[in-house]
């Protein structure tokens, strides 16, 4: 349980962390909150002989909403999600996702950044995510870039960031109407079984938006267009819910493992995105 030797470094500008990250090449990996990157050092898993944090980077750890857009550092903590007076009236579902990631120790040191940057599909940043319609800051060599959420995942731990690019900011439109995470796990702390980022818009008793994304279902993150679809101009009824669930089961490609086989983790992920419907339903 003890590392390989590694050089430590803690920057205090963002140029310096390029000036690493250039030097050093794929020798080199970033560090935000630690709790991905640590264990597998610590288990010899992962060997990486030079280690940069983020901790002391001016700026990465603030959270802003203005002019119906929320922006989020990269070192902002899952406990600041969940303590952030103006997040939770802006867009509550991002604490109650929050809350369900780990435990209160975790959730003092993750971070949103490392949440989302390292590909991880068991994470739950990065569906809910693709269900807010989030952007991804990027900054590197060649300066600043923008990739949409839902186009960042490519494939287990393979992501569209460069290895010498970090990412400094997540941006989402303030979201509209009902929302809900719901999350299936073995035990607390763990990895979701499956688990669903629903937001839902009600007009006139009727659905006239809706998105969802899946976690832990796919060697990615799965946006379902086509699960969002099937509930527009419907009142939600139990048609809707089904059609949505048969397009959402369409689109994930689970593995059997630990957490059960495949037709248990089908079934898990349409009870749960169920449930997530009717709740973003019954608060939009």
């Amino acid at each position: 349980m003890i590392p390989a030797a590694f050089d430590y470094y803690r920057p205090t500008k963002m140029d310096d962390v390029i000036a690493l990250l250039k030097e050093h090449g794929d020798d080199a990996r970033v560090m935000a909150g630690g709790h991905s990157l640590i264990p597998m050092m610590k288990l010899r898993m992962a060997e990486i002989p030079h280690l940069i944090d983020l901790q002391a980077i001016d700026g990465l750890n603030e959270i802003s909403i203005k002019d119906g857009q929320i922006t989020i550092g990269a070192m902002v903590t899952q406990h600041d999600l969940i303590n952030h007076a103006g997040l939770q009236a802006a867009a509550p579902i991002l604490r109650e996702a929050a809350l369900q990631i780990a435990d209160p120790q975790v959730r003092y040191m993750g971070t949103v950044g490392g949440n989302v940057a390292n590909g991880d599909p068991g994470n739950d940043m990065p569906g809910l995510m693709q269900c807010l319609d989030a952007t991804f800051v990027l900054v590197g060599p060649d300066g600043e870039r923008s990739v949409a959420a839902r186009d960042f995942y490519e494939a287990a731990y393979m992501t569209a960031r460069e290895d010498e690019e970090v990412l400094t900011s997540v941006s989402i439109p303030v979201p509209q109407g009902g929302y809900a995470y719901e999350k299936q796990k073995r035990k607390i702390g763990d990895y979701a079984t499956a688990a669903a980022a629903v937001q839902i818009v009600k007009e006139d008793g009727k659905c006239t938006a809706a998105s969802i994304a899946m976690t832990n279902l796919s060697d990615t993150p799965i946006y379902s267009v086509d699960a969002g679809a099937a509930l527009v101009g419907t009142a939600v009824d139990a048609a809707a819910l089904n059609a949505a669930k048969a397009a959402m089961l369409g689109d994930i490609d689970p593995t059997e493992d630990n957490r059960g086989p495949v037709a248990f983790k089908k079934h898990v992920a349409g009870v749960i995105l169920t449930r997530a419907i009717e709740r973003a339903w019954s608060r939009a």
